[in-house]
């Protein structure tokens, strides 16, 4: 599998951009990953990936409601497992079903639930830098689905690339 990408956001515009990339090579059946600190912008990620994917109403944080669902070209799923404690809980919420319902699912907090994630899937991380301006993004790929797409998905995130990383090239 190809590096990860690392990506500089100095807006909140920046990110919900970055999150418009990811979202021009996402498929029916992918599954997103989003691992950050409370305000750090998964949600702000997840509102551009669904507009790439032609989503027209409010995205919304999913942290009160669990899951939100949207329709767009394919339909997508929006998941924050946050205050959910097992596993079973992530189960109990039709995690499983979501997943191989050929819809995209976004997964807050989806470090927490990584024995539920299927082997492919892309793993998003954003992260605070300490002065609290913009945001770092790292992105990994896990699985044979997104051999073929790291070109397209490294080029189309290239305008947010660090220095040094495989979107930068």
């Amino acid at each position: 599998m190809a590096d990860p990408l690392e990506l500089a956001a100095a807006s909140v515009d920046d990110t919900r951009a970055i999150g418009g990339a990811v979202g021009g090579v996402l498929r029916a059946g992918d599954v997103v990953s989003l691992t950050g600190d409370l305000g750090a912008g998964k949600t702000c990620f997840v509102q551009g990936a669904a507009a790439a994917l032609g989503v027209t109403q409010a995205v919304l944080s999913p942290t009160f409601t669990l899951v939100r669902e949207y329709a767009g070209s394919v339909p997508i799923h929006h998941v924050d497992v946050y205050r959910l404690r097992r596993l079973q809980d992530v189960l109990d919420i039709g995690f499983e079903e979501m997943v191989d319902g050929g819809a995209v699912v976004f997964v807050e907090w989806g470090d927490a639930i990584e024995a539920l994630l299927p082997l492919d899937h892309l793993d998003v991380r954003i992260a605070i830098p300490d002065d609290d301006e913009g945001r770092t993004l790292r992105m990994a790929a896990a699985g044979e689905s997104w051999t073929a797409r790291w070109p397209a998905l490294a080029a189309a995130l290239a305008p947010w690339a660090a220095a040094g990383s495989e979107a930068a090239s």
